[in-house]
């Protein structure tokens, strides 16, 4: 017994050496599905559709946000969701710091639509291509927040896909995946960070759009970010600042309102057009407000064509218990993986 002990664990050291020896010498570890969570959809209108959300900021707890909407489009709609996260590689943990890895991002190769909510990512040419080839298709995109600048290449300028950079100079590509692909970039903070939330604000020149369906009442603890002007966008809702951070507080007047999410096509230099939609808003502490999250569940059905489907109010109750972070750089919870976000039926 004692050999067979022994000659177990110098295999599983040898494992471990060789698993050493590949990443030292720059290879990626191998991808393991157990790094990302996919949840199934059996019944409802997005039955066959393919959903994957894609998260990984520092500051506003996405990693938390997007399992909760994939669980209410799956269970309640019939998508089936597939959730990507930062993951440590050494650790296989949830790091919203790391900027480099989101394994599994060839599950776009399936997907009917990609949402994504990432910040000042830099992931390597073996990961962003999946994304570029998706966008190249025209397939429909969803972004939250920070998806404006979702992508930063500060630390490699020549890599082949530094053109997605927020602050892209590229002929074609000026202000990146934000503003070809969203419609903007990364500006500024309009509201006053940490201190003034978002009292949402319907467009009446648009609300007859499905989009807005139940859509009534909408405020989060974060703030309006500035947005210039939207060339062809659809503005549904406009985001004025709360001089507060609860839903109480009366709005700032003495700022304008400003888009905080619209709709519009796009189309990369070398690919097909595609259609968008945006929101400003959308961290994890946000989605407590029922009508945002409604709001981007039509969105999604919009997004994948399912526009005359879009419930007249959707249900949107949050499958399981949900009790977000509250955004801030470093807050997330430590330990995680993936499959802490799993569904037991699936």
């Amino acid at each position: 017994m004692k050999k067979t002990n022994r000659a177990w664990s110098s295999l599983l050291l040898l494992v471990a050496l060789m698993g050493f020896i590949r990443c030292s010498a720059g290879e990626r570890p191998e991808i393991s599905e157990d790094q990302w969570i996919t949840y199934t959809g059996y019944e409802g209108p997005g039955a066959g559709k393919h959903i994957v959300l894609i998260s990984g900021d520092e500051e506003y707890r996405s990693e938390e946000a997007l399992p909760m909407l994939a669980q209410i489009l799956a269970k309640k709609f019939g998508f089936t969701c597939t959730v990507l996260f930062s993951i440590d590689p050494s650790t296989g943990e949830i790091d919203a710091n790391q900027q480099a890895n989101i394994p599994g991002l060839a599950n776009l190769e399936s997907a009917d639509l990609m949402v994504i909510f990432t910040r000042f990512r830099e992931l390597p040419p073996d990961q962003m291509r999946h994304i570029d080839d998706y966008l190249k298709a025209g397939k429909p995109v969803v972004g939250l927040r920070t998806a404006t600048h979702a992508f930063h290449y500060a630390k490699k300028p020549d890599d082949p896909f530094a053109r997605y950079d927020f602050q892209s100079t590229v002929s074609g590509w000026e202000g990146g995946f934000g503003k070809l692909v969203l419609g903007e970039t990364w500006i500024s903070h309009h509201g006053d960070h940490g201190k003034e939330g978002t009292r949402g604000v319907v467009n009446e020149e648009n609300a007859a759009s499905p989009i807005l369906n139940g859509v009534q009442d909408i405020w989060g603890p974060t703030d309006v970010y500035t947005v210039g002007r939207l060339a062809g966008a659809d503005i549904l809702m406009y985001g004025q600042s709360t001089s507060g951070m609860t839903a109480d507080d009366p709005v700032n007047r003495d700022k304008p309102a400003l888009p905080v999410a619209w709709t519009k096509r796009y189309k990369l230099p070398d690919g097909k057009s595609g259609k968008a939609f945006t929101t400003t808003m959308g961290a994890s502490v946000d989605l407590l407000n029922e009508d945002l999250r409604r709001l981007l569940v039509n969105a999604c059905f919009w997004a994948v064509g399912l526009e005359n489907q879009i419930p007249e109010k959707a249900d949107v109750a949050f499958v399981t218990p949900y009790q977000p972070t509250m955004f801030g750089f470093d807050s997330f919870i430590k330990g995680k993986r993936p499959a802490d976000y799993r569904l037991q039926e699936d």
